[in-house]
C-alpha cells in the first residue's frame, strides 16, 4: 500500500504566473535546492512521494504542481495548455523561487523530464544541471512506440489475470475505498516490470484534457536536433530496462544531450518504487559532483 506523505517544510502558491501554482518545499532550508519537475502532463506532484523525498535528506527540494493539474487549477478552455505555457510556468517558478541565484539544478520525471529539455532549450541557466528519470521521448515516433509498448501490457495475461481476481473478489461491494485503489493500481501495472509493485505507488489523476492539449501542442515533435545545442554543466538520464518507454529512446536522449545513461535492470518507469536503492545512488554521485568544492 502506498505510505502516507509527509507535511511539507512550507507550500503557497505562486504569485508570479498566469495562474496561481501551488508548490511544496522539502528539506532543511539553507541546502543546495533542487527543482523536481513530475510527470503528466495534467498530473500532480504528488504520486512522486514519499519516496522521491529521498532526495530531501541532503538537499532543500521544490516541488509544484502544473498547470492544469493536481492544486494548480486551470478552467480556462478559451486558452488551452500547452508545452510553451509549461515552459513559461518553469521560468516564472525559477525566478520566483531564486533557484536562479545559484546554479540551476533539475531533476525531471517522465514528462518532467521531457519539460525540463524544453525550457533548457528556450531558456537555460549557465551552470544548469539536469537529471533524468525515465524522461519522455524526444520524438513523436518512438512517443507511438511508448504507447502501443503500454497498451499491450495492459492487456497481457498477468494483468488480465489481477483484473479477473479483483472482479471475482466481491472488493467493490464490501470496501469501495480499497476497490478503488486496486483498480488505480490495475490502471498503471503497465509501467511496471513487476504489475504488483503498482500497489506501493501513490495515486493520482491526470486530467485528460490537459494531457491531450500539451502534447497536441507539440505536434509531429523531433527535439534530437535542439536538444543537442543544449550545453548543460552536467547532465543524467536514468531508464529502467522494462519501461515500455524504448530504451533507444532515452539512448538517443543521451546521446544528444552528451549525458551519462544510467540503465537499471528488473525496473519499469517508476524506478523510485521498483527499485529506488539503484535508483537514488544514480542521483546521489550525479548531484554530489555538482556541488561545489567545499571551502577549507
Amino acid at each position: 500500500m502506498p505510505l502516507p506523505i509527509p507535511t511539507p517544510r512550507a507550500s503557497g502558491f505562486t504569485t508570479t504566473t498566469a495562474v496561481p501554482l501551488y508548490w511544496a518545499a522539502y528539506g532543511p532550508a539553507g541546502a543546495r535546492r533542487l527543482l523536481v519537475l513530475h510527470g503528466g502532463p495534467g498530473a500532480s506532484h504528488d504520486y512522486l512521494l514519499p519516496q522521491m523525498l529521498q532526495l530531501a535528506e541532503r538537499y532543500d527540494v521544490l516541488f509544484y504542481d502544473q498547470r492544469g493539474g493536481g492544486r494548480s487549477r486551470h478552467d480556462d478552455d478559451r486558452a488551452p495548455v500547452s508545452w510553451r505555457t509549461h515552459v513559461d510556468d518553469v521560468a516564472a517558478v525559477v525566478r520566483e523561487h531564486g533557484l536562479d541565484r545559484d546554479p540551476l539544478r533539475i531533476v525531471g520525471y517522465s514528462w518532467g523530464g521531457l519539460l525540463a529539455l524544453l525550457y533548457a532549450i528556450e531558456a537555460m541557466e549557465p551552470g544548469t544541471s539536469i537529471a533524468l528519470i525515465d524522461p519522455a521521448p524526444l520524438t513523436r515516433a518512438y512517443r507511438a512506440d511508448f504507447e502501443a509498448a503500454f497498451a499491450a501490457r495492459s492487456a497481457g495475461d498477468e494483468v488480465r489475470t489481477l483484473r479477473a481476481e479483483l472482479a471475482a473478489s466481491g472488493l467493490r461491494e464490501r470496501d469501495p475505498d480499497a476497490y478503488r485503489q486496486r483498480a488505480f493500481e490495475l490502471s498503471v501495472a503497465g509501467y511496471f516490470a513487476d504489475p504488483r509493485r503498482a500497489r506501493d505507488l501513490t495515486p493520482f489523476r491526470v486530467v485528460a484534457r490537459v494531457q491531450q492539449q500539451v502534447w497536441e501542442s507539440l505536434g509531429d515533435f523531433d527535439l534530437t536536433a535542439p536538444v543537442a545545442t543544449i550545453r548543460p554543466q552536467a547532465a543524467l538520464v536514468v531508464h529502467g530496462r522494462q519501461d515500455p518507454i524504448p530504451l533507444a529512446a532515452s539512448e538517443a536522449c543521451a546521446r544528444a544531450l552528451g549525458a551519462r545513461l544510467i540503465v537499471i535492470d528488473s525496473c519499469g518507469h517508476v524506478p523510485y518504487v521498483e527499485q529506488p536503492a539503484a535508483l537514488f545512488a544514480a542521483l546521489d554521485e550525479f548531484l554530489a559532483a555538482t556541488d561545489p568544492p567545499a571551502v577549507s
